[in-house]
């Protein structure tokens, strides 16, 4: 099976290895055909699906049993199993989601069916080619299972109880998929809602800055390869493949070939996962009808709110339904500035980066300083497995930073070829101490935001980057010579925080991951880095080390 969607459709050949777990093993039941009523709701359970090769997956599905109405399709389509109904405030606790918005059959980061179904909408859940007991080989956000998810939305747009309009919801895998149809553009497909997802895997999944992750994606394989056939092999892929390359490419989406309607629903909290890829999925989408709502809060949490609920219905109900629902007095972007953890406010600009933003340089001081100007040419040194090295102002009047951050060093490495950089921005309060937001889902101790580099993948991409949004283009490595000094961009991911008067701002800079969390904690994790030695940042003279920040008024 060859993957990709663009030029290297033929490039390479996707390598499948056994299924890592039976379905039986992970609690999924051989298919059970059947149907019932419950509180005016049609559930029809292991319903077939055929693709367009023949080969017939799984889907449940949740209509009005009433047939006085069509209903419109809303699709949920990931590899967790359409049977992983979860109770959150059991299996993640500190996500907040609150269970008693939920009823038993809402699937793992899905629309809950029975708040929908009322509505005149028709939740499908699905498993994919491969997973659990659908058949096939099961490959993830590929060429190959965009095809069948383009099919299933035809085949759901087409039943004889659907209004022909179909939509796809979900949260995480069940957004990034989202971005991979929706570019081959469904006839049958009217509206979608991504909601914090990834859209580029290995810039923001695999190798952040190019250092790999190695806790988080080593763990998704274990989540997502249960089935009675094989699987794609993505550690073997991963391990194999340290740049980016034709396999990598084909897992990044082809967002500006996307032109349905679009509610996108990003956050800032998801550092090291889902915020960068959502927000450059806004930016980068064709769609001439589309808004962009981004919070401070924790995602799933938030995906499942009440409130949350009204805007994605009030969404739906236009492009599904016809409905006059307002949505076109909606603002066409929403950010949240951010306080403080579970404090901020949302207030409205008219594109996403915000226009006018006035992009101010701070410039790092030997003394640990950032200043509007430049100090006398001097270094910091800092172990580089153990050490770090920090940088704070204190605001003189309330300032809001929106959008992108970049924090340009001059670096040398004492001891290595190589340097892993690993950065945040921190939030101060009056008294110097760290003010906390949420954070990766469950935490709530979070940074302002996070950035990542690995110096000999320091190469830009001078087409796609911005002075703001350095992008790296990852195919090749450009190891040091001793007592070389580079310029590296690095890129920070976006945010939205408010500081007032007094309140300061922090940059530190070392090489391991400055929040960490005890495993088994589910969290993005560095462990296999180049560093030892020291680090050596340049600054002042010749050496315009800065962090560049993104003020804006809303």
């Amino acid at each position: 099976m060859t993957g990709g969607t663009g030029p290297a459709d033929e490039a390479f050949v996707t390598r499948f290895c056994n299924a890592l777990a039976h379905p039986r093993s992970k609690g999924a039941r051989p298919p059970q055909p059947s149907s019932r009523v419950e509180h005016g709701v049609l559930i029809e359970t292991d319903v077939a699906i055929g693709l367009r090769d023949g080969v017939r997956i799984r889907a449940d599905i949740y209509r009005p049993a009433s047939g006085s109405m069509l209903a419109a399709p809303l699709i949920a389509w990931g590899p967790y199993g359409k049977h992983g109904h979860t109770r959150y405030s059991v299996n993640f606790p500190k996500a907040d989601v609150d269970d008693r918005h939920l009823s038993a059959y809402t699937a793992f980061e899905a629309p809950d069916p029975f708040l929908w179904v009322p509505h005149g909408y028709a939740v499908i859940n699905v498993d994919p080619r491969g997973t659990w007991y659908s058949q096939g080989d099961a490959s993830y956000l590929s060429a190959a299972e965009a095809r069948d998810f383009y099919d299933v939305i035809e085949w759901a747009g087409t039943r004889d109880w659907s209004n022909g309009k179909v939509g796809l919801s979900g949260v995480s895998y069940l957004t990034s998929s989202q971005w991979f149809v929706a570019a081959l553009r469904p006839p049958h497909l009217a509206a979608i809602n991504p909601w914090e997802g990834w859209s580029d895997t290995y810039r923001e999944v695999v190798r952040h800055g190019g250092i790999p992750e190695t806790s988080f994606w080593d763990y998704l394989p274990g989540r997502w390869g249960h089935g009675l056939g094989q699987v794609e092999d993505l550690r073997l892929e991963t391990r194999e493949r340290p740049l980016f390359d034709a396999y990598w490419a084909s897992k990044k989406a082809d967002l500006e070939a996307i032109e349905v309607p679009a509610f996108v629903v990003a956050s800032w909290t998801d550092q090291a996962l889902h915020t960068r890829g959502t927000l450059e999925g806004f930016k980068q989408i064709g769609s001439t009808r589309k808004w962009l709502y981004a919070h401070g809060r924790k995602k799933w949490a938030h995906y499942y709110d009440p409130a949350s609920i009204a805007l994605q219905r009030q969404f739906f109900d236009r492009f599904l339904h016809d409905r006059d629902s307002g949505i076109e007095d909606w603002p066409k972007v929403r950010l949240e500035v951010r306080e403080r953890f579970g404090v901020g406010k949302d207030k409205s600009a008219a594109a996403w980066p915000v226009p006018e933003t006035r992009y101010r340089k701070y410039f790092l001081r030997p003394d640990g300083g950032l200043a509007e100007t430049s100090a006398a040419a001097g270094s910091v040194r800092y172990d580089a497995r153990a050490g770090a090295a920090c940088f704070a102002m204190t605001f003189a009047e309330r300032t809001e930073l929106v959008g992108h951050m970049k924090l340009l060093l001059h670096v040398e490495a004492d001891g290595s070829d190589d340097m892993d950089l690993f950065v945040a921005v921190q939030k101060l309060d009056r008294d110097g101490a760290l003010t906390p937001f949420a954070f990766y889902a469950q935490y709530e101790d979070g940074p302002v935001a996070l950035g990542w580099l690995r110096v000999s993948h320091r190469g830009l991409d001078a087409e796609r980057s911005r002075e703001w949004q350095p992008v790296h283009l990852h195919d090749r490595e450009d190891r040091l010579a001793a007592g070389e000094i580079v310029p590296v961009d690095i890129e920070i991911w976006p945010s939205g925080t408010g500081f007032d008067a007094g309140e300061g701002l922090r940059v530190v800079v070392q090489g391991r991951d400055v929040y960490d969390y005890p495993k088994p904690s589910v969290y993005a994790r560095h462990e296999d880095t180049r560093n030892r030695g020291v680090h050596i940042l340049h600054m002042g003279g010749e050496h315009d080390s800065h962090l560049l920040v993104p003020e804006v008024t809303l």
